[in-house]
């Protein structure tokens, strides 16, 4: 019994992206390449490995069996890739980054030239997705490296199949219309309208929090899930809002007003990648050069974004935290 393991590629694909649709758009195929493909694979085996009596494409048991082998040779093969990259003289190849929209900008667009100055040969490959489904993405070797973003107040990311590095420590603010008084607490500003978060982002959790903390809940005229709509909001005197202090590079100086309230909290980025079973959980040689660019980069945020807190504040050395040391959790 021969069988082609490019086959099994497609056969993994299929039972971890849930159908034939979803494999074939994963793997640029058509759908129809698809089913050719594992109508041989069926061929080769001599056994049905999926069950076409129903409306939804799924495994036969034979199917699912062969599916987990599949999956096996997969890993096999990405960990016989990265240790490869041991042996080249010089780092190369893609590294597919999923990141949120303030990180893409401020973090990773310099990052990007940073390494294409120092290694032409990594080319970064960037998605805008984060959440859950970038964790799947990531889980399924879809994404190399993943930011993600939490609340420090959360418990951190624990999953034993992968590992995430520190990146950065971004301070909450609120902010204000340009025309508005600072009412100067935080039992004040939650009885003014507000331009919320979605719950399950961090800038939601924070206020949340603090609305618990203060036995208030908050009034939520708007509930805005990108940065740049919700200071749009703020600038022309809708509500006012919880920000990272990396969104405020957005907006020009002077359309919002920034609270001299600073007991709001923070959340952390992290890039999370797959846990490498022959590195003790080592990112691949390329990926750490990556995030190395993407923690310098950050590093040179701190003039900048404590130039434009000081401006919006029209405060004193506002005195953000430092970004964390790289470090590391299950």
């Amino acid at each position: 019994m021969d069988i082609d393991p490019r086959r099994l590629r497609i056969l993994h694909e299929v039972a971890r992206r849930g159908g034939v649709m979803r494999a074939a758009e994963a793997l640029y195929l058509t759908p129809s390449a698809v089913s050719q493909q594992l109508a041989q694979l069926e061929r080769e085996v001599g056994l049905a490995l999926i069950d076409r009596s129903q409306r939804s494409v799924s495994l036969t048991p034979a199917g699912r069996v062969l599916a987990g082998y599949a999956e096996r040779v997969e890993e096999e093969l990405l960990e016989a890739r990265r240790e490869l990259t041991r042996f080249t003289e010089r780092l190369a190849g893609p590294v597919r980054i999923a990141a949120f929209p303030t990180v893409i900008t401020h973090m990773l667009v310099p990052a990007m030239r940073d390494l294409a100055a120092r290694h032409p040969r990594i080319t970064p490959v960037l998605h805008e997705i984060y959440g859950q489904p970038a964790l799947q993405e990531l889980r399924m070797g879809a994404v190399d490296v993943l930011i993600t973003e939490q609340d420090m107040s959360l418990p951190g990311l624990s999953q034993p199949s992968l590992s995430a590095r520190l990146l950065y420590v971004d301070e909450y603010r609120i902010v204000l219309p340009p025309d508005q008084p600072d009412p100067g607490s935080v039992a004040e500003l939650l009885r003014l309208p507000w331009v919320a978060s979605e719950p399950n982002q961090a800038c939601g959790q924070a206020l949340e929090r603090l609305a618990g903390l203060h036995g208030y809940e908050p009034r939520k005229v708007h509930v805005i899930t990108e940065f740049g709509p919700t200071l749009s909001l703020v600038a022309a005197g809708h509500g006012v809002a919880i920000v990272p202090a990396l969104a405020l590079l957005d907006v020009p100086e002077g359309e919002v007003r920034v609270s001299e309230v600073r007991d709001v909290g923070a959340r952390r980025l992290d890039a999370v990648t797959r846990v490498s079973r022959t590195r003790s959980g080592e990112p691949d040689p390329v990926q750490a050069v990556v995030i190395g660019a993407i923690e310098e980069a950050t590093a040179a945020l701190e003039t900048s974004l404590s130039g434009r807190l000081h401006s919006a504040a029209g405060a004193a050395e506002p005195g953000r935290p430092q970004p964390g040391p790289a470090g590391r959790r299950g």
